[in-house]
């Protein structure tokens, strides 16, 4: 079946796939655990703490904080992207100004 989805949204979703899997592979391996069991594979607390052998509780606490390092881990990603994701110099900056104001002059 062939995906009607454009190219862009295509590679968007895979850098975001990677960046999340580089961000989640980061993680101490019980935070990971606990992530993957009940994020990815959709297990619950009691599910997921059977399985790990430790309290309900202790895997609520580890979720959380698992998902407090992955923001801080994906907004320090972004922090230091934005500086090069924007990088409007030179010929690529007249050639954007030079379509924004085509585009105005048209309306």
């Amino acid at each position: 079946m062939a995906s009607t989805r454009s190219p862009e949204l295509e590679v968007r979703d895979g850098e975001l796939r990677k960046l999340l899997e580089t961000a989640v592979d980061a993680l101490p391996v019980g935070f990971r655990t606990v992530f993957m069991m009940r994020a990815v594979e959709e297990m619950s607390v009691d599910e997921t703490a059977g399985a790990l052998e430790i309290p309900p509780e202790t895997v609520r606490t580890r979720l959380h904080r698992a998902h407090t390092m992955l923001r801080e881990s994906l907004a320090h990603a972004m922090e230091n992207a934005a500086p090069t994701a924007f990088d409007f110099h030179l010929t690529r900056c007249s050639r954007i100004v030079e379509a924004v104001l085509a585009r105005i002059k048209m309306h």
